[in-house]
């Protein structure tokens, strides 16, 4: 199986389509526990992650930083959802951080509200579609071949990524008719194809994860590509062997996709300020909401 595909459950551990969520805030100064908009928090024995003095976890199971994230947003959203009159002031998150089904349904309840989100209009999709023809092919393929520099725990990403930078620049110089490119892989790439000289075959723009996608398709560059692709699994150094470029769609075919896809994507971004607010008049205590991308966005 190959370190791009879209199924992460079939994948050898370095691809797949699932999101992080996280987003972009500073802790606050030291909470008072059960000082927060809701009930008193869950009683705790340690240092333990708040927002406003909720505890995130037991004191004694501390998540890792993106689960923290998580929660984080989630308790933000909690707690605005009780001030807003959704959600009665004792339904209280589990000490493991899960919340109640009347929770979830009254932060559904507060987003739409919240969140005002306008329909794109045709010029904006119209605009949208000529800047990214390529996304809206049908039966698009391309060869590829890779080299992965997985990142996972603990590793240097600097020095990784300095050692991925040197196998590119020395395989966009190689003309040895791929040999190079085949030895490089078979020697340094993390993913099980490395064996077959890094070849993953033909691969359709629903094969990949997002990421990786977006950098290889809808373009017409053949060859050893002049970057690295970044993906969640790592940094990839990337052959493009040959392209199929499939059937344009028209854009009479497509306005509601695009439509669709635009919406989205001013959703993310009022999430992402609504969160900011929420996170600017909030008491945060051992958790840091700094990431780039937004919470609660699978």
């Amino acid at each position: 199986m190959s370190c791009t595909c879209q199924d992460a459950s079939q994948s050898s551990g370095c691809c797949g389509s699932g999101a992080s969520l996280d987003s972009g805030f500073e802790s606050g100064p030291e909470p008072v526990f059960g000082a927060g908009p809701g009930s008193p928090a869950p009683a705790v024995e340690g240092p333990v992650a708040s927002v406003n003095g909720i505890a995130l976890h037991r004191a004694t199971d501390v998540p890792d930083a993106e689960t923290l994230r998580q929660r984080a947003c989630t308790e933000l959203l909690r707690q605005a959802a009780q001030r807003a009159g959704l959600l009665p002031a004792d339904d209280l998150p589990a000490d493991d951080g899960t919340t109640s089904e009347a929770a979830t349904q009254a932060i559904e309840a507060l987003l739409e509200q919240a969140l005002a989100v306008p329909e794109p209009s045709d010029e904006a999709c119209r605009r949208h579609y000529d800047a990214h023809t390529g996304r809206y092919r049908d039966g698009e393929r391309v060869h590829l071949r890779h080299v992965l520099y997985a990142v996972t725990p603990g590793v240097d990403v600097q020095r990784l990524r300095g050692r991925a930078e040197a196998t590119l620049l020395q395989l966009r110089c190689a003309n040895d008719g791929g040999g190079s490119f085949a030895r490089a892989a078979r020697e340094s790439s993390n993913c099980p194809t490395g064996a077959q000289g890094g070849d993953l075959g033909w691969l359709g723009r629903e094969d990949c994860a997002p990421e990786f996608a977006r950098e290889v398709f809808g373009a017409q560059e053949v060859g050893v590509l002049p970057r690295l692709v970044h993906s969640r699994f790592g940094l990839h150094v990337v052959e493009v062997v040959a392209r199929d470029a499939g059937r344009q769609r028209g854009f009479g075919e497509v306005r509601a996709a695009v439509g669709l896809a635009l919406r989205q994507q001013a959703w993310v971004n009022a999430l992402r300020q609504y969160l900011q607010v929420l996170a600017g008049d909030a008491v945060l205590e051992g958790v840091e909401l700094d990431g780039a991308a937004t919470p609660l966005v699978q």
